[in-house]
């Protein structure tokens, strides 16, 4: 029997890497810390509708994520839900945006108790005007990446790579140091 190794792994790695980060074409130049964040007018889980505008005055975490149900997004999803008593302290609100529609949004947080709008981008415009739509296993997604927006409306911080483990601690952590809450 023919032993597994750690090498043959080396190609299959670099296709995952090129799948994930290669998207030619697809999303358009990236919004930059402290330019007006992109608008928008999206549906969340419950039908409702939601645009940038509603949450001005105040502190938005904007984070994309690829899919709901996945295994990333779930453990991202839930680590924002077991801190939002945090966040509402700090006077911000999570939005989370993918390209999945409102009846996949829908089951996704009720599956997971998740309090906050998940916002169905199923045209792809709001993911494009972020610069995070992509082609990822086939599939037309958002990246993983998620925006502060100031009171101002202005992008205060940009996180380009999230790992879905932490990263609810270091926006909390970042939001903090931004001013959010005082």
């Amino acid at each position: 029997m023919r032993r597994f190794t750690s090498i043959a792994l080396i190609p299959l790695f670099a296709l995952v890497l090129a799948l994930n980060f290669a998207s030619p074409g697809i999303a358009d130049e990236q919004v930059a810390v402290g330019d007006p964040a992109p608008e928008f007018e999206l549906s969340d889980q419950n039908g409702q509708l939601h645009s940038l505008e509603d949450y001005r005055d105040q502190w938005v975490v904007l984070y994309f994520y690829p899919k709901d149900e996945t295994p990333g997004c779930t453990t991202e999803a839930c680590e924002f839900r077991d801190n939002i008593f945090a966040f509402k302290d700090l006077h911000a609100q999570i939005l989370g945006v993918s390209l999945d529609n409102v009846e996949s949004h829908k089951k996704f947080a009720e599956n997971h108790s998740l309090p906050f709008p998940l916002l169905a981008d199923t045209e792809g415009e709001t993911s494009t005007a972020y610069g995070v739509k992509t082609r990822m296993f086939g599939m037309t997604v958002a990246k993983r990446q998620t925006f502060i927006i100031g009171p101002d409306g202005k992008i205060a911080k940009h996180y380009a790579t999230v790992n879905p483990d932490e990263h609810s601690a270091q926006v909390l952590a970042d939001l903090k140091e931004l001013g959010a809450g005082s």
